[in-house]
């Protein structure tokens, strides 16, 4: 039996554009002289299509669109079938009234047959808003010349049972062990699983797993793409009965392959690609589609010498090219003439555009008014939030006036303890490196600076003859310029220290105590819980970020604004 699998790019509820790409991909596997196509979960949809599954006309529209594609497809490719992920309408009084379902055309026709059994609910997930869970596992039985093959079909998740792995401990159900008594030929996993750090090694040992129990070989094949804030890394692969990987399919890119169950493919001797460059191609794509999937051809970043901002035009670059990258410096009083002259050596290592607006006079006009009309003199934390504001609406302005996409550069450190300026340095479409510490930010750019990138580099076509970040802006000691001679460890602990106990708190769910055992002091710790939870308010503003970990402080971090202290 030959199987095409297609790791499709789809946008977020263009039920006609996704169908034309699958369309696309049957001429193809047609080509190919395929038995059977499979597409990612949701396929017709994107994932996650989030409340537009609460539309109904939308709802009635894939009906259409399945009845459509189902005749074009057996018009042109007589007996070729197609797996496609869609919502299936469940016909009784009760909410959520949808299936996470699998629908097979061939024929000229179309019939479910599979169901999403396991609904995650942890992270980004929220399945059981818009899902009912399938109480039976799915096989089908398809005949190719004079031999039945039976094919087991899990969604996604019915793939993650094994707690040893996966870590966040048993379901109520397992799709793996209901499927032992069923003698399949094949395991097929149509997934939507987005990137987070280490993501790949989980996968790999989660599906190694299942083709080691079942003793069948496993195919399985997820979406690309970034949608809003997640990024989908592809990375689909066949695994043989031993549990060995015999094909990988690219990462972070469309891809399709055609396999023959009776080719005998050699084990896939795979390359150790670092994290760090699996980081930077996340956060590349994840711009690119931001951008191209909202409208945007161009990004505009204000610049101003430091690291985060560097790295940020870096990566917008990378995902955009130099043509469409606007930045402006806006220099105040406080602005050092080495973080100048970093800026412009930045922009001319990027070849991007650079703009230089001057605060300086506008900042005085603000003090001026104050003081005439309130008898106000703006010192300490106020003054400098002035200078970030002002900063935050001339970006916006021209970010309105040219249809730039405004790129915020703070990172995770700064926005989990609230180092950052509400209506100014956090104005922006899109945080890019929001959910990177600062530590990994000098990581990043470390590598980026580094032998180890320019394979990486030549192929987002960086300047590669050079150290593109440098060592001035890479070395200097990290400081937001709002006063004379400020640094960032005038108000927050080294960012090594912080940066530990952050993730202790954010990620690991440690309490105090817990904390205390790691070594760090209880006024330490106190100290950084208090500034989380002053901050919520203002993460609750921030543009969306790309999410690379198990917790982002984006839409998968849900914690209340007022809470006690």
């Amino acid at each position: 039996m030959k199987f095409f699998l297609a790791q499709l790019n789809p946008i977020v509820g263009d039920l006609d554009g996704n169908a034309k790409k699958i369309l696309y991909v049957a001429d193809r596997a047609y080509a190919n002289s395929a038995d059977m196509v499979l597409t990612p979960e949701l396929s017709l949809w994107g994932y996650p299509a989030k409340d537009l599954l609460l539309k109904k006309n939308l709802i009635e529209k894939q009906y259409i669109i399945l009845d459509q594609l189902s005749i074009a497809i057996n018009k042109k490719y007589g007996d070729l079938s197609i797996t496609i992920g869609i919502a299936e309408k469940i016909d009784d009084l009760f909410f959520p009234n949808l299936y996470n379902s699998v629908v097979l055309i061939e024929g000229g026709e179309w019939k479910t047959i599979a169901r999403k059994i396991i609904l995650p609910t942890y992270e980004v997930f929220d399945e059981k808003r818009y899902f009912r869970s399938e109480d039976k596992v799915s096989v089908i039985s398809k005949k190719i010349k004079s031999k039945t093959y039976k094919i087991g079909l899990t969604i996604c998740e019915d793939l993650w049972v094994n707690e040893n792995i996966e870590g966040r401990g048993i379901h109520e159900k397992n799709p793996i062990s209901e499927l032992k008594s069923e003698n399949i030929d094949l395991l097929v996993n149509l997934s939507a699983s987005p990137y987070t750090f280490k993501k790949f090694k989980l996968r790999n040992k989660i599906s190694s797993f299942a083709a080691q129990y079942l003793k069948v070989p496993l195919i399985y094949v997820n979406q690309v793409g970034a949608n809003d804030d997640l990024i989908f890394d592809g990375n689909s692969f066949i695994i043989n009965k031993n549990g060995s990987k015999i094909k990988q399919l690219k990462s972070f890119s469309e891809d399709m392959f055609s396999w023959d169950t009776k080719e005998n493919l050699k084990l896939v001797n795979e390359k150790k690609s670092s994290e760090i460059s699996s980081v930077f191609d996340a956060l590349v794509l994840g711009v690119k589609d931001y951008a191209k999937k909202c409208g945007f051809r161009s990004a505009l970043i204000g610049l101003s010498g430091g690291i985060d901002s560097a790295l940020v035009s870096v990566i917008a670059t990378a995902a955009l090219g130099s043509e469409n990258i606007f930045c402006v410096s806006m220099p105040s009083k406080w602005s050092s003439e080495h973080s100048k002259i970093d800026a412009k050596n930045l922009v001319k290592r990027l070849n991007i555009s650079l703009k230089t607006i001057s605060i300086q006079s506008i900042m005085s006009s603000f003090e001026d008014s104050f003081i005439e009309s309130l008898n106000f003199k703006a010192e300490g934390i106020t003054n400098q939030n002035i200078q970030s504001r002002i900063r935050g609406t001339l970006l916006m302005a021209l970010a309105n006036q040219e249809k730039h996409l405004l790129l915020a550069t703070g990172n995770k450190s700064e926005l989990a303890v609230g180092y950052c300026t509400l209506y100014g340095d956090m104005n922006g479409g899109l945080s890019v490196i929001g959910d990177l510490y600062k530590t990994n930010v000098f990581k990043l750019c470390n590598w980026l600076d580094s032998e180890d990138s320019v394979e990486r580099r030549r192929a987002y076509k960086l300047d590669t003859r050079v150290k593109i970040i440098g060592d001035l802006i890479r070395k200097k000691p990290p400081s937001a310029e709002l006063a004379p001679d400020q640094l960032d460890t005038d108000s927050l602990p080294p960012y090594s220290l912080l940066d530990k106990i952050l993730k202790g708190i954010i990620e690991e769910k440690k309490d105090l105590q817990l904390l205390e055992q790691d070594g760090y002091t209880k006024e330490q710790i106190i100290e950084i819980i208090t500034l989380i939870k002053k901050a919520e308010f203002k993460r609750k503003q921030a543009p969306p970020i790309l999410k690379l970990s198990s917790q982002s402080l984006g839409s998968d971090w849900r914690v209340p604004i007022a809470i006690s202290n």
